[in-house]
């Protein structure tokens, strides 16, 4: 049993009761202290042991919405104030001796409730199967080497690493990174993302989200490099309170609240007409048993028997529908809204174009071929260890330079705010830094550019074509990529104070290919 300590914006504390949670050392213990009490290693965990790990601990996954048991969604759906109404008018009826309408109202709830049932756990079932097909993906030291596994296999004792653009897929003590900035709005509601840094003995260090040696699941990174130690997993993480209440049953629709409101009318109508005609009753005269027996009748018979399965199976025709399109229906009351839907937001790439970047133009300073820009951005990617994108993918591809008379130096990774990279390299004896990203952000620390091989200062009129050179690619639909360099001092370490006085190479500009028949999509949506 051990206490996580979670961050005091908005969260509770929460002590683990998994019995299989391994005992973790204080936050404030040394790093080698965390290694003995979770058997780890810094060559990784071995596959034999992750597996018998995985085993003891359980898949590291939050609680999931549809692990719920078929028992529980059956009583959901009776407990929907239709159906009971209906059931009362069920058991009115028998009273009432009406055994046929009392066997009619049975059955049209229990057609409606299978229908409904049948379709929402199928759905489910089939929902979880492609959350698995797309599990997400971390970067794990398994046997001594770095392979990717899905999240869901890591276990306590596992060595991760992190980049910009990852999802953090575990609770987990960073052992060595640099410039690591983590978004931690889920935990914390913070928006501006926290540096984190490694520390062997954080003798006071701070506790939950502030503790600048951990990160936590369901923080992303946004800036820099690392690797950690997993030291929780799946509910028995910080987060592991939120991925709770994360299950819970969504709110109700805008059609769930119109039915229960109609059910509400029904009930308010049914009661006021069963008292009004029993005191009627009373007041004329009448025998109160027959009075009250001819009330009841009418109640039966203002209620609407066929309702529940008139809209399921109007619901269920339109999930079927949607599933003939390859669409996954979990909830029938949302075919309501998709109904309503007015605006549609989707994805481009893999939907309206094929995903395939390549590279389609290198060009120098002012928009004229050259190659020089395509060979520095090319190093940069071959020794970039932090966020691979697409682009990077393109120009590794497309590379037929001589790389190998470049060494690596040092690197100063991608982030969301600069949004470049920067490699320090050696060649030919010389230093150079190499900076790669978006022309925006590359061409302010830039003082002079190339043009046909030949140096010049970057003045006004030169700014001026620069940007025009790189605007005219980007209106053609293509994304552009901005190459600078600088010679470098010798010195041990370098830093962002080091991208300044730039010379802008030039630009590499790539495409993402519209797939064909997109037109025909659009126009038919």
């Amino acid at each position: 049993m051990r206490k996580v300590e979670v961050p005091a914006h908005g969260m509770r504390r929460r002590r683990a009761e998994a019995a299989s949670t391994p005992p973790v050392p204080d936050a404030s213990a040394p790093l080698d202290t965390f290694y003995r009490a979770l058997g780890a290693d810094t060559a990784g965990l071995g596959s034999a042991e992750a597996t018998r790990r995985l085993g003891v601990y359980g898949p590291n996954e939050p609680p999931s919405a549809s692990q719920r048991g078929a028992a529980a969604t059956l009583f959901a759906l009776f407990a929907n104030p239709l159906v009971l109404i209906l059931l009362a008018a069920a058991i009115v009826s028998g009273v009432l001796r009406d055994l046929l309408s009392a066997v009619l109202i049975v059955t049209m709830i229990l057609l409606s409730t299978a229908l409904n049932f049948a379709i929402g756990y199928r759905s489910q079932r089939a929902a979880a199967r492609l959350r698995d097909a797309v599990a997400p993906i971390a970067a794990v030291l398994r046997d001594g080497t770095w392979i990717d596994l899905p999240r869901r296999v890591l276990v306590p004792g596992d060595v991760i690493r992190l980049c910009a653009g990852d999802r953090v897929p575990a609770d987990a003590r960073i052992i060595s990174g640099r410039d690591l900035h983590v978004q931690q709005a889920a935990l914390t509601g913070e928006s501006a993302p926290v540096e984190k840094e490694p520390d062997a003995s954080p003798a006071n260090a701070a506790r939950g989200a502030d503790a600048r040696h951990l990160v936590f699941l369901g923080t992303s990174v946004v800036a820099g490099t690392a690797d950690a130690l997993v030291f929780a997993t799946g509910r028995a993480t910080a987060f592991g309170d939120v991925a709770e209440m994360l299950t819970e049953r969504p709110p109700p629709t805008e059609f769930e609240r119109g039915i229960d409101a109609f059910a509400r009318m029904i009930m308010r109508t049914v009661v006021f007409l069963v008292l009004f005609v029993l005191l009627v009753g009373i007041a004329l005269g009448r025998p109160p048993l027959e009075t009250l027996l001819f009330a009841l009748a009418l109640a039966v018979g203002l209620t609407p028997e066929f309702m529940p399965m008139i809209t399921t199976v109007t619901l269920a025709r339109g999930a079927v529908r949607m599933a003939r399109r390859g669409v996954i229906v979990k909830h029938l009351a949302a075919i309501e809204d998709f109904g309503s839907m007015t605006v549609l937001l989707s994805d481009k790439t893999g939907t309206l174009t094929s995903g395939e970047t390549s590279v389609v133009a290198k060009l120098d300073a002012f928009g004229a071929a050259a190659e020089r820009p395509f060979v520095l951005a090319a190093v940069n990617s071959v020794f970039e260890t932090g966020l691979r994108s697409p682009l990077d993918a393109a120009i590794l591809r497309n590379c037929s330079a001589d790389i190998a008379a470049y060494r690596k130096l040092d690197e100063i990774p991608f982030d969301f705010e600069r949004r470049r990279t920067c490699i320090a390299v050696e060649h030919d004896g010389k230093r150079l830094l190499i900076v790669k990203g978006a022309p925006e952000t590359v061409l302010p620390e830039c003082t002079g550019c190339e043009v046909a091989g030949a140096l010049r200062p970057l003045d006004a009129d030169a700014g001026r074509r620069c940007t025009r050179a790189h605007e005219e690619l980007a209106e053609r639909g293509l994304r552009v990529l901005a190459v600078a360099w600088r010679a470098l001092p010798a010195q041990e370490r370098y830093a962002i104070e080091d991208e300044t006085d730039l010379v802008l190479a030039g630009f590499v500009a790539f495409a993402d290919p519209v797939l064909p028949g997109v037109c025909a999509s659009l126009r038919a949506l």
